[in-house]
């Protein structure tokens, strides 16, 4: 039975059989205090006997009630009592049922584990079985197969032996070509080397002779925009006799390629023709240089001697 069905019908029987004590011992034989009304003047011997019988009327109803009441519920307990025992006996039938559907259910899965184990030990004794026989099978293939592979081997050696010796005659014939070629390959590479050896002296000296050629015409060049920078400074230089007769000054001149002077660094000689020799310069501010590049390389940083002229 469910824990919280038990507790109501213990509260219900509880209050019950309460109601029951007190209807069976209670006291109902005072008199009800009679509503205050006002009496007609009757005998008193009368009224007396009258209100005896009523009395006695209430309580036979009062003890009746009891009594019903106390029936009514024996009746109930007897029910509760009945219904209860019924429950029990559909709850033994009920676990009974159950047992006996979890029995048939062991024995029905002791029953599949042996057809299992039965099953299992068949399939492996057939796998036993097909495995040996495999294993036959494989090793009279193994046989077979080792039979043919010694043939095999025996035809290839033979024509390994054979391709061998063409392949040693082809190659020793090839070796001798090779050889023959070699020496013909290196008679030809020392006549080229030697032809090359002399073309390449003759461009050297051709180079020489024209690199000569060139460097002192670029000479040539700097030296004549050198006189050209020369005058431009002796046009532009204030000169006096008296301090500057017989005085140099070397300047280094650093050039932009359009003639532009960026920097005068003054060197060795006379402090005074040096400064005026510097005005003179940046007086001019461009200087005559040449448009070939290389030339120019060699005048962008220029060292020359100023001296006055009178």
């Amino acid at each position: 039975m469910n824990p919280k069905y038990g507790v109501a019908w213990s509260l219900s029987i509880a209050l019950h059989a309460g109601l029951a004590l007190i209807l069976l011992f209670g006291d109902f034989t005072s008199t009800p205090k009679p509503t205050p009304t006002p009496a007609p003047v009757v005998d008193p011997i009368k009224a007396v006997a009258v209100d005896k019988s009523k009395l006695q009327q209430q309580v036979n109803k009062l003890k009746k009630q009891k009594a019903d009441a106390k029936a009514a519920e024996a009746k109930r307990l007897r029910e509760l009592e009945e219904r209860a025992a019924e429950a029990r006996k559909k709850r033994s039938r009920e676990e009974a049922r159950i047992k006996k559907l979890e029995d048939q259910r062991k024995r029905k899965e002791v029953e599949k584990q042996k057809a299992d184990k039965a099953a299992a030990a068949a399939k492996a004794k057939a796998d036993a079985a097909d495995k040996a026989r495999k294993r036959k099978e494989a090793e009279k293939k193994k046989a077979e197969k080792a039979a043919a592979d010694a043939k095999a081997k025996r035809l290839r050696e033979e024509a390994a032996a054979k391709k061998a010796k063409e392949l040693r005659q082809k190659q020793e014939a090839e070796r001798k070509r090779k050889e023959a070629e070699r020496l013909r390959k290196e008679k030809e590479a020392r006549e080229r080397a030697e032809q090359e050896r002399l073309l390449e002296q003759q461009l050297a000296e051709e180079m020489a002779a024209r690199q000569q050629a060139r460097m002192q015409q670029q000479m040539s060049e700097i030296n004549r925009f050198k006189a050209l920078i020369k005058q431009t400074i002796q046009r532009n230089l204030i000169t006096d006799r008296s301090t500057m007769e017989g005085k140099t000054c070397k300047l280094t001149i650093s050039l932009a390629p359009s003639g532009f002077v960026t920097n005068v660094v003054p060197g060795q000689g006379d402090r005074i023709l040096c400064e005026a020799a510097k005005t003179a310069i940046y007086k001019a501010a461009t200087l005559p240089v040449s448009k070939d590049p290389e030339v120019f390389k060699q005048m962008s940083s220029i060292s020359l001697t100023v001296e006055p002229e009178f």
